[in-house]
């Protein structure tokens, strides 16, 4: 492990874990959520984080000095380190892990050409049924990851920032069409994490997306005696969203109508048929400012009994 290394992580915890261990070399945090809110293919550009901060400030109320204190000065001394020849990413198999891991690939494109740049990817691991992030990997399993990383051949991040721009292209239909084409052994998680996002857009069903559906699922198969409780839940039993519990805290806050108490937690009569498709939530969460990607999240609709999107047309 030389000095001459440049690791860009998933997180500060991963971050710090590496430290923890040993790991040598010069470390970058990629502290940013894409799988939320309105992205542009132009990463780092100043209408890129314009666009971001944007979103950050009127989804989730963070200041200008938080953002640029958390996110920009990181990114900034991104930027300032040129010297490095080596560049290791550090990923997981979720969805919130997998988009932000195309837009950096994406950005290196652009501005680290003719670097060698290696990833490592977790997920899967022997003896293991549950898909593992970065820091629930032991010591010799994290050591095994990075002994075993991948190195990206020119194909592989032309691959990635391709779909790149589809995810920020108004339109998901062509993302679709990729997902059920298997083009690339480099990327073994991005094919079902794509499939995630694309269900994200409101089903046909009920007007909720898979993210809104599972947490209804989650409130109403546990018997939960607090909101704490259900976040909790969320948290623990999600699959691939790698959501925090600030992404769930909003969606429960979206959901809020469909909710009797929380104390227990219970449903309305509507959350009840919401959930069982037997009526449609989607005029009642529809917002003409929410985006996933580049494409308006109300203007598509996913059908689970096809398992394909449709464009809705005015």
């Amino acid at each position: 492990m030389g000095a001459l290394i440049l690791h860009i992580t998933n997180g500060d915890s991963t971050t710090n874990y590496l430290k923890k261990l040993k790991f040598t070399g010069d470390f970058i945090t990629w502290r940013e959520m894409l799988c939320e809110g309105k992205t542009t293919t132009n990463v780092g550009s100043d209408v890129f984080w314009k666009m971001r901060y944007s979103f950050f400030k009127n989804t989730y109320k963070v200041s200008k000095q938080k953002f640029i204190d958390y996110t920009i000065k990181e990114y900034r001394r991104l930027c300032n380190k040129k010297e490095t020849k080596e560049i290791v990413l550090w990923f997981e198999y979720d969805l919130f892990c997998q988009i932000n891991m195309l837009a950096v690939i994406s950005w290196l494109k652009q501005h680290r050409k003719d670097y060698h740049i290696s990833l490592v990817c977790s997920g899967k691991v022997k003896k293991s049924t549950k898909l593992k992030g970065l820091c629930e990997l032991s010591e010799s399993e994290i050591h095994q990851h990075y002994k075993k990383r991948i190195n990206l051949s020119q194909n592989d991040i032309e691959y990635a920032d391709y779909i790149w721009q589809l995810y920020c292209s108004v339109s998901p239909l062509r993302l679709e069409t990729i997902t059920n084409i298997k083009t690339t052994n480099t990327f073994v998680y991005l094919e079902n994490a794509l499939k995630t996002h694309l269900q994200r857009f409101p089903s046909v069903e009920n007007g909720l997306n898979n993210v809104e559906n599972f947490v209804l699922q989650t409130a109403t198969k546990n018997k939960l005696t607090t909101k704490n409780k259900l976040l909790g839940s969320l948290l623990k039993e999600q699959e691939l969203f790698g959501f925090g519990d600030l992404q769930y805290q909003k969606t429960i806050t979206q959901l809020n109508p469909l909710f009797a108490s929380y104390n227990p937690v219970k449903l309305t009569k509507t959350g009840k048929k919401v959930l069982e498709n037997e009526t449609s939530f989607y005029r009642q969460l529809r917002n003409e400012n929410s985006y996933l990607g580049g494409a308006k999240k109300f203007s598509f609709l996913f059908s689970k009994n096809n398992q394909k999107l449709l464009q809705i047309t005015s």
